[in-house]
């Protein structure tokens, strides 16, 4: 399930290597965020019509948000709405370090997109950051018309962790409806869905790019409050009964990483159980390899094609 690893991504670890950034579970969490902010962090992206930044009234406390609407011919008509949830372990990751990719999204699919700045962990474990997803969601469709956005046409979307927590929202609303509230569409990139560490894709990219595995067994000890947690299905979405009745899904995976076999895993669960699911799986990228669409032609690539499928049910 992979291939040769892309030059244009060995071209971009070489240059992270050189600016001497350790591995994620060699530093402390403050470390770890201020590097995150410093090498991820940076601007660029789509220019957009509308870019602003709010905060709402969560669970515990103020969630902040930031809402991107692009440029479009008919300024004045509603867009749909793509829910956003960055990744980093549950434990890293700000507005600002996913803002490239939300900026991508919004202009290459025609939506608005609302990034989620939830709690992190070990200061807010496990269920924290759900209840911020899943409350982020109501929130945009009951507010999704004051930023131009349509809210009967709202989808979830996440990278990583936040892929996690877009999974894990999908369920929730299932299992918790909310009167005129569906998700057309779940984006899940390169998603976290199980609590364990005993796939063929945990081997063979242990000490991987971006991404390794004992990586993430330091963001599964910052967001669990104990190994029970991760044998629930809203930690881990692979774990539920039954994924029967959940939205269509997109579900991008790499070669290069370890959450691989996972991530497919999942679509497979959803396609067995009469989900309509897109499995898109490049086998020469690694983990995070879509916020790297101005360094590498496959990711430019590969955005577009993800584009297409939420456009599909948006």
């Amino acid at each position: 399930m992979r291939e040769e690893l892309d030059p244009e991504v060995r071209t971009v670890i070489d240059r992270i290597e050189r600016e001497g950034v350790p591995e994620w579970h060699a530093m402390g969490v403050d470390c770890a965020r201020r590097v995150e902010d410093e090498v991820f962090g940076g601007g660029g992206g789509p220019e957009m019509a509308l870019v602003r930044d709010l905060a709402f009234a969560g669970p515990e406390s103020d969630v902040p948000v930031r809402v991107y609407r692009p440029e479009t011919d008919a300024d004045h008509a509603p867009l749909p709405v793509l829910v956003y949830y960055h990744g980093g372990g549950w434990t890293l990751g700000t507005l600002d370090s996913i803002d490239g990719a939300c900026r991508e999204l919004a202009d290459r699919v025609g939506c608005v997109v609302v990034s989620v700045d939830y709690r992190l962990a070990p200061e807010h474990q496990f269920p924290a950051a759900v209840d911020d997803a899943y409350a982020a969601l109501r929130w945009v469709a009951n507010n999704a018309e004051a930023f131009g956005g349509d809210p009967s046409r709202v989808g979830v979307a996440g990278t990583s962790a936040g892929a996690n927590l877009a999974a894990v929202t999908a369920l929730r609303l299932r299992e918790e409806p909310v009167t005129d509230l569906d998700i057309a569409v779940q984006l899940l990139l390169y998603p976290i869905t199980d609590h364990a560490f005993d796939t063929d894709s945990y081997e063979e990219n242990a000490e991987g790019y971006l991404l390794t595995r004992a990586d993430m067994g330091w963001f599964w000890g910052q967001y669990l409050r104990s190994s029970v947690d991760g044998a629930n299905p809203y930690a881990s979405p692979l774990r539920a009964r039954d994924c029967s009745g959940l939205p269509p899904a997109c579900v991008v995976t790499a070669g290069y990483d370890p959450l691989r076999d996972e991530g497919a895993a999942y679509a497979d669960r959803l396609a067995a159980a009469g989900v309509d699911v897109a499995h898109e799986h490049y086998p020469s990228m690694c983990h995070g390899f879509l916020s790297l669409v101005d360094d590498v032609a496959v990711a430019d690539e590969a955005m577009d094609t993800v584009a297409e499928r939420v456009q599909e049910h948006l």
